[in-house]
């Protein structure tokens, strides 16, 4: 149970919360590493401590109502997408973290049928993320964008900073409220106060950990798109990432993929972007979208075989 947590809470903050807080890496990279981590930091123990509070002891918001404990407790095959998902990061593959972890904990506890939901889910987000993302940024931010892209390196008015510090609290706590589940699905499911210092204190170490790596390879997801290092942009992306999060997040408790919503939201920007800024081209920019999505489509597979395969191996080297 505590191997499969820390595995996960390493794993997870590298692949999922990077996609998250990588505009504002990228954006934010002039400034010490631990003044970016203690402000993410403020906002995580936060966001814990309000669902344990108001929830009796639950940090993961309902997520995990549909994800019982398996009988006999967390086995190590439990513990095993966690250390897959650490091998797939190190490749900087964005893999999707809630099929992976999520996924065993499903087929396990004889909860198959959420897999289709979480896919459904997540296949809807990519696919309104995506859409948003074209209409926005070629109506709505179209001029605000060419004006970016057109000033780039120039000095930049300081409320902007305010602005980007904003909308990333918002779209991280959002984050948080989705995907906690998939770190916290291996402690009990009501947190005595011990676990909860215990969850803390290691998610404020990785974190600390991944923000002085700057993001690792993950973060070139990120840094790849165009301007995303630029504050202003990357604060309207983090604001339309949160605000998607939040609409799915009241839609209903099952859990999705952030990875998803994230890679739909650059999908559909660059596209926009392409179509008018001058040194950006449509076939370059298709090429990039098909390579993300064709990592986050790998991971699904790895999700699915690992789910159905790793219970069979299991009863086969056991039973």
């Amino acid at each position: 149970m505590v191997a499969g947590f820390l595995l996960a809470a390493y794993s997870v903050v590298a692949n999922d919360s990077i996609q998250t807080l990588g505009t504002f890496l990228a954006s934010n990279a002039q400034r010490p590493w631990w003044v970016l981590w203690l402000f993410a930091s403020g906002i995580l123990l936060a966001t814990i401590c309000y669902s344990w509070y108001v929830n009796s002891g639950d940090v993961a918001y309902g997520r995990l109502a549909k994800f019982p404990v398996p009988e006999g407790g967390v086995s190590w095959l439990h513990a095993l997408p966690p250390l897959a998902l650490l091998i797939l990061t190190r490749f900087g593959v964005p893999v999707s973290t809630t099929f992976l972890v999520l996924t065993v904990f499903a087929v396990t506890g004889g909860q198959e049928g959420n897999l289709g939901k979480m896919l459904a889910k997540s296949g809807l987000g990519y696919a309104v993320a995506f859409v948003t993302a074209i209409v926005l940024f070629s109506l709505v931010f179209k001029r605000a964008s060419e004006y970016f892209h057109r000033t780039r390196g120039e000095a930049i008015p300081r409320y902007w900073v305010v602005l980007q510090w904003a909308s990333t609290a918002f779209l991280w706590s959002q984050w948080l409220v989705q995907d906690l589940a998939n770190i916290f699905v291996y402690l009990p499911r009501q947190l005595s106060i011990e676990w909860l210092v215990f969850g803390v204190v290691v998610l404020l170490a990785m974190q600390g950990y991944i923000f002085h790596q700057f993001g690792g390879e993950i973060q070139k997801i990120v840094t790849t798109k165009t301007d995303t290092t630029d504050i202003r942009a990357a604060t309207i992306i983090d604001a339309l990432y949160g605000m998607v999060l939040l609409v799915f997040k009241e839609w209903s408790d099952m859990p999705m993929s952030t990875t998803w919503v994230f890679l739909g939201i650059l999908a559909g920007r660059e596209f926009a972007l392409s179509r008018y800024l001058a040194d950006t081209q449509l076939k370059g920019t298709a090429r990039k979208v098909f390579s993300d999505a064709l990592k986050a489509l790998s991971g699904l597979v790895v999700s699915v075989v690992l789910a159905f395969g790793l219970p069979w191996l299991y009863g086969w080297a056991f039973g």
